[in-house]
C-alpha cells in the first residue's frame, strides 16, 4: 500500500530513496526544481544526464517519459529525471501528465525504490494550473500499481501545498 504525504518546503532537502526531478528535455538543467537538483546534486547528476544524451536520447527525453540517474550529493540514491507537458488550455495534454507521475514510480520499482519525492509536475513555469495539477498528480499515485510504499509531494510555496492539502483530504 503507497502512503501520500505533503511537505511543504525544498524537494532537494528531501531525505528519500529517489527524487524526481521536472526536468526538460535536454536533461542538462534548467530552473526551478530541475536547476535546484542539478545544483544540490552536483557534477555526478550532470555527467549521468550528458551520457544519457550522448547515448540513449540524443534528442532529448520525451515528455511524460522518466528516466534516473545518480542523486550525487542528494540524500537519495536516485533522481528520476521526468518532462512534463507545457500547460495549453487548447490541447488536452493531461494524458502526458498522467504518464510522468505513472513512468516514474515505474522506473522506482525497477529500482527497487520505496521512498519517491515529486515535485508539483509542470505547475511552475510550464504554467499548469495548480489545482488540476495536484488532482492529477494525486489520482495518479492512487490509480498505478507500484512497489514504492512512500510517495511525498514536496510543494515550494503555500498555494500548491493548499492545493494538494484539498485533494489528499
Amino acid at each position: 500500500m503507497t502512503t501520500i504525504t505533503l511537505a511543504r518546503g525544498d524537494i532537494t532537502e528531501q531525505s528519500v530513496d529517489a527524487i524526481v526531478n521536472a526536468a526538460n528535455s535536454s536533461l542538462l538543467g534548467g530552473g526551478g526544481v530541475d536547476g535546484a537538483i542539478h545544483r544540490r546534486g552536483g557534477p555526478a547528476v550532470l555527467a549521468e544526464c550528458r551520457h544519457l544524451r550522448e547515448t540513449r536520447y540524443a534528442d532529448g527525453l520525451p515528455p511524460g517519459d522518466a528516466v534516473a540517474t545518480t542523486a550525487g550529493d542528494l540524500d537519495a540514491r536516485w533522481v528520476i529525471h521526468t518532462v512534463g507537458p507545457v500547460f495549453s488550455a487548447s490541447d488536452d495534454r493531461s494524458a502526458t501528465l498522467v504518464s510522468c507521475y505513472r513512468r516514474s514510480l515505474r522506473v522506482a520499482d525497477e529500482l527497487g525504490a520505496r521512498s519517491v519525492a515529486f515535485p508539483a509536475i509542470s505547475t511552475g513555469v510550464y504554467g499548469w494550473p495548480i489545482d488540476d495539477g495536484a488532482r492529477i498528480a494525486v489520482e495518479t499515485v492512487h490509480a498505478t500499481p507500484t512497489s514504492v510504499t512512500d510517495v511525498r509531494f514536496v510543494l515550494f510555496d503555500e498555494q500548491a501545498f493548499r492545493a494538494f492539502v484539498v485533494v489528499v483530504d
